[in-house]
């Protein structure tokens, strides 16, 4: 499908998700990403295989996990675009658990940065707490089509979380959390040639590190948190963690490898405890086991 049709397919999901009520357009997504689940072979058995692996289960068990998991992300892209209509009722839907690590951090004054994964509705979580009132940052990478990319930003920046540039922007990251803001990272991510080699969910993958380098340049705090579906609907609870120890200003490549390994271990456990809500057809293990 050529990006033209692709984007006004999205177009019409826009208007249509937007019309309708919030429950409705959350049910429509689930089936949206269920009939994707259906029709992608070649992906979902790749999404299977995955999980197989990362989680020492079996096949059938897999299959179910994947399938649950495509439900989710169909639920939150329809949940995505209606955050500029339902921002305000954010407060009724997101339960906040440990606000106290997130606001203590914040407080210090040297920014944090909020450490989290394809897990839940990161989405929810950022807007939530932009609404409360804190300085939200994203850092998103470019889509292939641009119009996609432009819409997206359009969207955080209705709930006030501003995106700061192109993949991971360096002097952007530094400017938000030197002026004492809050940075959104999602971690789970391939950082290809441009990352330690690290194990996640138990298996070699490349990790970005930067968020580690930075914290220890700026002394920033590094807080993970988690925006977890909250029994299949459309409430979610958002979990903070305490702040993870991160190494001094001067500290070596063993103590960057250390911290962020721990970072991939939290990260882990969570989606350990959650699997259904995971991103499983992301190919998180690309560039190590050749994950396509």
């Amino acid at each position: 499908m050529n990006q033209d049709r692709q984007w006004n397919l999205l177009r019409k999901a826009t208007v249509m998700f937007q019309s309708i009520p919030h429950r409705g357009a959350v049910f429509i997504g689930g089936l949206m990403g269920l009939l994707l689940w259906g029709v992608s072979k070649e992906r979902v058995d790749k999404a299977e295989a995955r999980c197989v692996r990362a989680l020492g289960i079996g096949p059938t068990l897999a299959r179910d996990i994947v399938r649950k998991s495509y439900v989710n992300h169909g639920r939150c892209v329809a949940e995505f675009i209606r955050l500029p209509i339902m921002k305000e009722k954010l407060s009724s839907m997101v339960s906040i658990h440990g606000e106290h690590h997130l606001r203590n951090a914040f407080l210090r004054g040297k920014g944090v940065i909020l450490l989290s994964g394809h897990i839940g509705n990161w989405e929810i979580g950022a807007a939530a707490l932009a609404m409360k009132g804190y300085p939200m940052n994203a850092i998103g990478a470019d889509q292939r089509d641009s119009r996609v990319t432009d819409m997206i930003t359009s969207i955080r920046g209705a709930c006030s979380v501003k995106g700061i540039g192109k993949g991971f922007n360096l002097k952007a990251a530094l400017s938000c959390l030197r002026s004492g803001e809050i940075l959104c990272i999602l971690l789970d991510q391939d950082a290809k040639s441009n990352g330690l080699v690290l194990p996640f969910l138990g298996l070699p993958a490349s990790t970005p590190y930067g968020p580690v380098k930075i914290a220890s340049k700026l002394g920033a705090a590094v807080v993970p948190v988690f925006s977890i579906r909250r029994g299949g609907g459309d409430k979610f609870d958002l979990h903070f963690l305490p702040p993870l120890e991160m190494p001094s200003s001067i500290a070596s490549e063993i103590d960057v490898e250390r911290s962020t390994s721990i970072c991939n271990d939290v990260i882990s456990s969570w989606i350990r405890k959650h699997p259904d809500q995971w991103m499983w057809l992301y190919p998180r293990w690309s560039s190590t086991l050749g994950d396509r």
